[in-house]
């Protein structure tokens, strides 16, 4: 049984589809949604600035779902975008994390949603968007 639906975005168009289909699985389940994203800090000076335009995202996100009545809540780390996913999802046991396609060729994933498929803990749906 699916309770709690994960999903990635950094507020790309591909994330957004991800996203949407996340809300959609969540709502067809009567599931919550965690809407997670990772920032990059290696740079100080930007740290403090890619933490908040990921706040601005995760915002909208769940303002969106509120909207449509769908329970959520949100999370945020800095690091490697693959690896936050993959631990913010464990962290808050998710049952099911949603990710996009992104950067998938000639049958290879792209890395986000390759490090999430190959360490998940629990099931992964990728989301065909190109």
């Amino acid at each position: 049984m699916i309770k709690t639906v994960a999903v990635g975005t950094d507020g790309s168009e591909t994330a957004g589809r991800a996203v949407a289909e996340a809300m959609e699985i969540a709502e067809r389940f009567g599931a919550s949604l965690l809407v997670l994203s990772a920032f990059d800090e290696a740079n100080a000076e930007w740290a403090a600035s890619a933490a908040e335009q990921a706040e601005r995202i995760l915002a909208v996100a769940e303002e969106t779902a509120a909207g449509r009545g769908i329970e959520c809540r949100s999370a945020l780390a800095p690091g490697d975008p693959g690896e936050v996913l993959v631990s913010l999802a464990e962290r808050h046991g998710a049952d099911l994390i949603v990710v996009g396609s992104r950067g998938m060729e000639r049958r290879v994933l792209g890395s986000i949603p390759n490090t999430v498929t190959h360490k998940a803990p629990c099931s992964v749906l990728v989301v065909k968007t190109v």
